[in-house]
């Protein structure tokens, strides 16, 4: 069964700092891309970043320069370090097997809210 598992979010100022982690398993992670996306109130699911097996990554222009995302095989983890936010990072972050995030990507885990003062 595959089990995805986002922790760290949390309320921040901002201009702050958040690390997330998704534990993965079920599945052959080492060989498998990952990715975050997010979805803020009334909107739908946006496509955050990525990471392919061979560590390579790419990011939405959104969050280009400010956000990290890295990957831990022996721990079957991937993260996700956000540098500078904004309130308009505020959302429910999620992470999900594969390169990209469409809008209707079936989430398998249950994500984790990340949230921005001004």
């Amino acid at each position: 069964e595959v089990q995805l598992v986002e922790s760290g979010g949390g309320l921040v100022q901002s201009g702050g700092s958040l690390r997330l982690s998704c534990a993965a398993s079920g599945f052959t992670f080492s060989s498998s891309s990952m990715s975050w996306g997010r979805q803020a109130p009334k909107k739908g699911l946006e496509w955050v970043s990525g990471i392919f097996p061979d560590g390579s990554t790419h990011y939405a222009d959104s969050i280009q320069g400010r956000f990290t995302i890295s990957r831990d095989n022996a721990k079957n983890t991937v993260y996700l370090q956000m540098n500078s936010l904004k309130p308009e990072d505020t959302a429910v972050y999620y992470c999900a097997r594969g390169g990209l995030i469409y809008p209707n990507t079936h989430l398998e885990g249950q994500g984790t809210q990340v949230t921005v003062s001004s």
